[in-house]
Order: structure tokens, then sequence, then C-alpha cells
């Protein structure tokens, strides 16, 4: 306010200016300090001595069946026409060539796997990093650099493991694959599987664990047990576990990672 303004003038033009904000808004009409049912007013008046007259009841519409966020069943023609690959690099070609999957055309290269093929123990994980996307190796980032932290507590190494993921192509921004990425590249993943032929399985968080094993629980109730996995009819011990990149945004909860590790130990020295 300015030194000798008028109070009355200024509050006048406030309320004018406040009268033409809602007139802009759209507000037209004064409000009355009862309510009203405007539905009420607009409706049609019942005849005289009849029933007053209701709106038909119409049934809400039945919400869509709920679906499993990563299916296990592949849709029809996800990999139509490719036979089964033979050998490991036989399987990659088949992946350089397969158009079925839209992530490869976001993503630098395929990241195939790394390590031993002929390893006894076979990690899997869900994607690939910026940095596996770079190097085109899965596993090679922060959360890989602890990966290797965590094999080398109990004496392995990447010579001695396998290491790959349910979807070898880096999905924009790092986001979780869709169900349908999914599940285009599943039928390659469980090849690959099969073709290494481990003799223990590692699933490295809930989406990988949720897409081999079947299961629906969450991370926290399923790592640290032990599933079985059907491998081309053969069963072979599967464990769910940790994935180093939950753990290193929840560093509290590498306790747990070491009691996996633990049963892992134990597994293997009983094979």
């Amino acid at each position: 306010m300015s030194v000798g303004s008028d109070p009355l003038s200024d509050d006048a033009q406030a309320l004018a200016w406040l009268l033409r904000w809602y007139a802009d808004m759209g507000v037209d009409a004064a409000v009355d300090p009862i309510a009203h049912d405007r539905f009420a007013e607009s409706a049609p008046a019942p005849k005289a001595g009849g029933p007053p007259i209701r709106a038909p009841f119409v049934p809400p519409s039945p919400k869509p069946a709920a679906t499993a966020s990563l299916p296990i069943d592949v849709p029809a023609g996800a990999a139509e026409g490719l036979p089964p690959a033979r050998t490991l690099d036989e399987l990659r070609a088949q992946l350089l060539a397969f158009e079925g999957c839209a992530l490869k055309a976001t993503a630098t290269q395929l990241v195939f796997a790394d390590g031993n093929p002929q390893a006894d123990i076979m990690f899997v994980g869900e994607a690939p990093g910026a940095d596996e996307d770079r190097q085109g190796l899965p596993f090679v980032g922060r959360a890989g650099q602890l990966l290797d932290k965590m094999l080398a507590a109990i004496d392995l190494d990447r010579r001695h493991v396998y290491i790959a993921n349910v979807v070898p192509w880096r999905p924009p921004g790092n986001r979780t694959p869709t169900p349908l990425e999914t599940s285009a590249c599943l039928p390659f993943m469980r090849r690959q599987i099969e073709l290494v032929s481990p003799k223990i399985l590692v699933c490295l968080g809930a989406a990988a664990t949720q897409t081999l094993i079947g299961v629906k629980e969450g991370i926290m109730r399923i790592r640290g047990r032990w599933y079985d996995y059907d491998m081309a009819g053969a069963r072979i011990p599967a464990i769910a576990m940790l994935h180093p990149a939950y753990l290193l945004r929840q560093p509290s909860h590498k306790k747990f990672a070491w009691q996996d590790l633990r049963e892992l130990a134990k597994k293997m020295r009983a094979m």
C-alpha cells in the first residue's frame, strides 16, 4: 500500500481483480450458503401420483483379469522358425539376427555372456545396464564389481562361473524390460542354460527368479530358497539371491546376501 492511499479503494480494487479472475476461470454464478442438488433440480418431474423416477441400474464393467508382470509362457511366434542352436556361438548368431525384440534397435550392442561356458554354476540377471551396453559384457559396472567381490567371498571368480541376463539388450534408461520383451528373449535364455548345462543355477533378483522359476513372491521372500529348474527335462537346483544392484541401494541387506552365498557354497561342496 502506498503512503496516503485510501485502504477502502485498495480493497475495492482487490475485490474487482478477484471477481475478474473468477470470471476468467468460468465462475459466473453466486454460491448460496445452503447446498443445492443440481442433479435433482434438472431431473424431470415425476407424474402426479406415480412413483419417483429412478435411473436404471447399470452394473459396472468387470475388470480384466490381472496378468503376471513377467509371464512364463512365450507368445506364439516369438522365435518362430528358429531351430534350436547347437552351440553357444550359434545361439549368439541367432540373437544377432533376431528382430523380435524392439530393445535391439535402441541398445548399442548385444550383451551375450561372460565367464566359463563349462562352469558348473551359472548366474542369470535381468538385463544389461549402461556399462554393460558399452562393453558388451554382463555385470561390469558397479553391480558387477560387487558381484566379483561376492564370488571371491566363496573362492570363486569369473573363470569358474558363467554369467548372463534373461534379456541381452539394454532397455532405454535402464528401465525394467516389459513382459513382451522378456517373453521374446526367454526361449534364447532357456536354450543358453541348456547349452551350458550347469549343475547349479543362481537367479539374481526377483525378475530373473520369477521369469525362470515361475514364483510370484517378492525377492525378500524367495531369496535363499532352493527350487528345481526344468532344464529340458532334467532337474537342477536353482537358488534366488539379491541382485548386486539392489545391494548397492540397500547396503544393510548385504548380510542376507552373505547368508545366501554360504548356502550356495554348501551346495557346491555337496556336488
